[in-house]
């Protein structure tokens, strides 16, 4: 999952968001057919009714054209914050329960999960982050609750294979726990 638009970068200066969108739209147009012919599924999430309605457009065409892809899946998050995730995800599980008739006491972590817009997907296994920034900007904040997390200087743009290369070599070195102790 690539995180593309963030709800918070709508502070951003209307010229760079312009851009920014801009910019999505051509890389979807440009870069489709390749995502589509080595079997790739595209699929946006976060709250992409927000977006603005050519962006819709755009999105939904990459997404109907992958949409038999069987193989992997890029999520690109557009709109997106984890929290607001989280927030939906609860509201929507609490109704459902109350649908049912059931009392809150019942609601559990798969009613949740089962809400979130990565629903299907596995659990994020290694968070890579970009610039050197040490934070995780409010994302997937649910999914990465066990991620291994490398940082790099090297800035998004300028991520090339090698650099994915020595992200997993490190994930490999890692004893990954889940919270127990051996």
């Amino acid at each position: 999952t690539l995180y593309a638009f963030s709800t918070e970068n709508w502070k951003r200066p209307k010229a760079e968001v312009s851009a920014l969108m801009s910019m999505l739209k051509r890389y979807l147009r440009s870069e489709l057919k390749e995502v589509h012919r080595n079997n790739i599924r595209f699929q946006a999430i976060g709250n992409i009714d927000g977006l603005a309605e050519d962006v819709r457009k755009e999105i939904a065409a990459a997404m109907d054209f992958t949409a038999r892809n069987t193989g992997t899946i890029l999520s690109v998050a557009l709109n997106y914050g984890g929290r607001a995730e989280i927030l939906e995800a609860c509201r929507k599980a609490a109704l459902a329960l109350l649908d049912h008739g059931d009392p809150i006491e019942k609601l559990a972590e798969e009613d949740i999960q089962r809400n979130l817009y990565t629903h299907g997907l596995p659990d994020v296994d290694l968070l890579i982050r970009t610039s050197g920034e040490m934070r995780i900007s409010n994302f997937l904040l649910w999914q990465i609750a066990y991620s291994e997390i490398y940082v790099t200087p090297t800035l998004f743009p300028d991520f090339r294979r090698d650099e994915i290369f020595k992200a997993i070599l490190e994930y490999q070195k890692r004893d990954r726990r889940f919270g127990d102790v051996k």
